[in-house]
C-alpha cells in the first residue's frame, strides 16, 4: 500500500502538468486565431489613356427649308389644275400645277408681235431714207447739212420703237406662259384655294407650298456642350433619329443668336429630299419631332471614371506598397454616369471599391484586379 501512497501524487502531478500543457497550448491556438488581417479590401482596375470623341445630342423640330403662298402673275378663269395639286399633294419642280384661260393672252401676243413686225419696218424705211440723205449730203457745203436733214432724230424714234415693241412682246411672251402656273420647287401641298371656274386677279394667293427638296432641323446646343463643338460646324454629318429610324444629315449653319431665355445657342441641320420625291427614300414628315448626335471635339489623352468614385476632383489609387493614395484629377466633361478626367494617373490601379472613409497611406488589401478602365471610344487612326 505504501507504493500508492508514492505512485499517486507523482500521477496526480502528471496529470495535472499534461492538463496545464493543454490548456496552454489550446489558449496560443486561440491567440492565433485572434490574430486576423484587418486590412480593408478593395477591388481596382487599371488606368489607360485614351482619345475619346465626344458625343452631342440634341433635339428639334423637322421643318421645311421654305414655305411659299403661291400667287397668280396673271388674271383670268381657272380652267383646269393638275389632280395632284391637292393638300397633302406632291409634286415636281416646274410642274403644272393649274391652267389659267389663255385667248386674251395669246391674242395679246399677237398684238405684240405685229406691232414689233410695224416698228421693224419704220425703222427700215427710215434706215433707207437716212441713206439717201447722207448721200444726198455728200455734194452739199457743210453749212446746209443738220442732224435734222440726216434724219437722225426719226432714225432714232424708229429704233426707240422697235425696242418698245421688242419688250411689250417679251411681257406678252411671259404673260402666257404665266397662264400655266407651276411648281417653283419639289414641293408638298399644304393648302389650295381655288377651283375650276375661280376667277382669280394678279397677286391672288392661291396654295400654300413647302419645299420639299430640303427639310431642317432648328436644334439647341446647351451651354455645357458648347465648348466641345468642332472648330467647323458647317459641314459637319450628322444622325437625326426619328421614330426608331436613322437618317443621315449635315449640319448647314450657326443661327449666330443666344437664346436670351434659355441662354442656348441653336444649329441648323439639313435633310436632302425628306419625303423621297427624287430618291424613293422613306418620307420624313414636317412637324416630326426628332433626336440629332454628331461628332464634337476629341479629348486627348482621358479616362472614363464612375462619377461615384471621384470626389471633389479626387479619386483613390493603391500603389506598389498596397497604400492607398489620393490623386487630384481634372473633370473635363460629364457623359451619363461617367467623368471623363484627365491627370498624371496613366497605368494607376483605381479603387473602384473604396473604403468607407479612406485615408492617404492607408493599407488595404486588394480582392480582384479589374478590366482596364478606358474611354469607351478609341480613335482609329
Amino acid at each position: 500500500m505504501e507504493w500508492k501512497k508514492i505512485v499517486l501524487p507523482i500521477a496526480i502531478l502528471v496529470a495535472g502538468y499534461a492538463g496545464m500543457t493543454l490548456i496552454a497550448s489550446a489558449g496560443n491556438e486561440e491567440e492565433s486565431a485572434a490574430e486576423i488581417d484587418t486590412r480593408p479590401t478593395v477591388s481596382i482596375s487599371e488606368l489607360r489613356a485614351e482619345d475619346y470623341e465626344v458625343t452631342i445630342t440634341s433635339y428639334g423640330e423637322i421643318t421645311p427649308l421654305e414655305s411659299t403662298n403661291l400667287a397668280a402673275q396673271v388674271a383670268g378663269e381657272v380652267v383646269s389644275w393638275n389632280p395632284k395639286f391637292v393638300p397633302g399633294g406632291l409634286v415636281k419642280r416646274g410642274e403644272i400645277l393649274f391652267s389659267i384661260e389663255k385667248d386674251a393672252y395669246e391674242a395679246a401676243l399677237l398684238e405684240a408681235e405685229a406691232t414689233l413686225i410695224s416698228a421693224q419696218a419704220q425703222l427700215v424705211q427710215e434706215q433707207a431714207q437716212a441713206d439717201v440723205a447722207e448721200r444726198e449730203a455728200a455734194s452739199m457745203t457743210g453749212s446746209r447739212i443738220t442732224d435734222l436733214y440726216l434724219r437722225k432724230p426719226q432714225l432714232l424714234s424708229a429704233q426707240a420703237a422697235v425696242k418698245s415693241a421688242e419688250a411689250m412682246l417679251r411681257i406678252a411672251k411671259r404673260d402666257l406662259d404665266n397662264c400655266e402656273v407651276r411648281a417653283p420647287y419639289d414641293a408638298l401641298v399644304v393648302s389650295r384655294e381655288i377651283g375650276t371656274g375661280d376667277f382669280v386677279s394678279t397677286g391672288t394667293v392661291t396654295a400654300t407650298l413647302n419645299n420639299v427638296e430640303t427639310a431642317e432641323l432648328n436644334f439647341p446646343v446647351a451651354g455645357f456642350d458648347q465648348s466641345f463643338l468642332p472648330v467647323t460646324v458647317s459641314g459637319t454629318d450628322a444622325v437625326i433619329t426619328i421614330d426608331n429610324r436613322e437618317i443621315t444629315a449635315s449640319i448647314d449653319r450657326d443661327t449666330g443668336v443666344v437664346d436670351q431665355a434659355t441662354r442656348m445657342s441653336h444649329l441648323v441641320a439639313r435633310i436632302d429630299d425628306p419625303y423621297g420625291v427624287r430618291s424613293g427614300k422613306p418620307l420624313v414628315k414636317f412637324g416630326s419631332f426628332a433626336n440629332i448626335s454628331f461628332t464634337g471635339k476629341t479629348l486627348e489623352a482621358v479616362y472614363r471614371v464612375p462619377q461615384e468614385l471621384v470626389n471633389n476632383k479626387q479619386i483613390w489609387l493603391v500603389n506598389e506598397n498596397g497604400e492607398l493614395v489620393g490623386e487630384r484629377v481634372n473633370v473635363l466633361r460629364e457623359e451619363g454616369e461617367y467623368f471623363f478626367v484627365s491627370g498624371d494617373i496613366d497605368g494607376g490601379m483605381l479603387v473602384v471599391t473604396p473604403p468607407e472613409y479612406p485615408i492617404n497611406g492607408m493599407a488595404v488589401k486588394v480582392i480582384e484586379s479589374g478590366k482596364k478602365l478606358v474611354a469607351s471610344q478609341r480613335i482609329t487612326q
